[in-house]
């Protein structure tokens, strides 16, 4: 990888999104806008504190995958990665500075929606908001990973977000949001245990309710890190110049 194709595919990417002010308004407000929905939608800080932490991973995670994976075909189709590749330009280069812009935006997009729910909505959190930070913007470049790759397997930005359903949805029953994993049947168990979002949710979880930093809470935050790397390298080698 080279540090300077890597930083001038992240310049131009951002110096894309500044002309898009909807897609920068859509990416760093909609999961406050969610999480403040959420809020009034229960109407008691007890309940939000015990169901908002995991949707404060789920919100991004969701959105950068869109938003990944539609960007990155849009460049596809119109030609852009074709020319790019034509140039002393790597395929891990090429996604490294997709990853690093949206990495940039996913902090600010998690900070704006933590600082928030924390200040503003009531959200109580026994541990550090320093790990729920690094655990939701994790989540949320762990969307902007699957997002890249599977936009490799996409035609149309209309295929695009039919991957939703098949790597986002799942993801999102099965994750423990709306029943303990330890209570699902073994087979649902078992497809929950290799899918990345559920060690997001039991990291944050984890640290809604304890101070203590644990190792399972390390081994679930290395995986997902894990799992984001896992998904960009595949992405790399999947990258097509162009779209039939």
């Amino acid at each position: 990888m080279t540090v300077s194709i890597t930083l001038a595919t992240t310049r131009r990417i951002l110096a894309q999104l500044r002309h898009d002010p909807r897609t920068v308004v859509m990416l760093v407000l909609v999961p406050t806008l969610l999480m403040l929905l959420l809020r009034f939608v229960f109407n008691s800080a007890e309940v939000f504190s015990r169901i908002a932490p995991a949707l404060l991973g789920v919100f991004p995670f969701v959105i950068m995958f869109l938003i990944a994976s539609i960007t990155t075909l849009r460049e596809r189709t119109a030609g852009t990665l074709e020319r790019l590749m034509t140039m002393p330009l790597g395929k891990f280069d090429l996604l490294a500075g997709y990853a690093l812009a949206f990495g940039l935006v996913a902090v600010l997009q998690v900070a704006v929606a933590t600082a928030v729910s924390l200040w503003w909505l009531g959200l109580a959190v026994s541990g550090s908001v320093w790990s729920l930070l690094l655990i939701t913007v994790l989540d949320a470049l762990l969307g902007m990973a699957l997002g890249l790759f599977v936009s490799a397997f996409a035609t149309s930005e209309f295929q695009a977000v039919q991957f939703m359903p098949l790597f986002v949805l799942p993801q999102t029953l099965l994750c423990g949001l709306f029943q303990p994993r330890d209570e699902m049947g073994w087979v649902l168990h078992w497809l929950s245990d290799v899918m990345p979002l559920s060690y997001a949710v039991e990291a944050l979880t984890q640290v809604t309710r304890s101070a203590e930093w644990t190792m399972p809470l390390t081994r679930n935050i290395l995986i997902v890190l894990g799992c984001a790397v896992l998904a960009l390298g595949l992405g790399a080698a999947t990258l097509r110049r162009r779209t039939p």
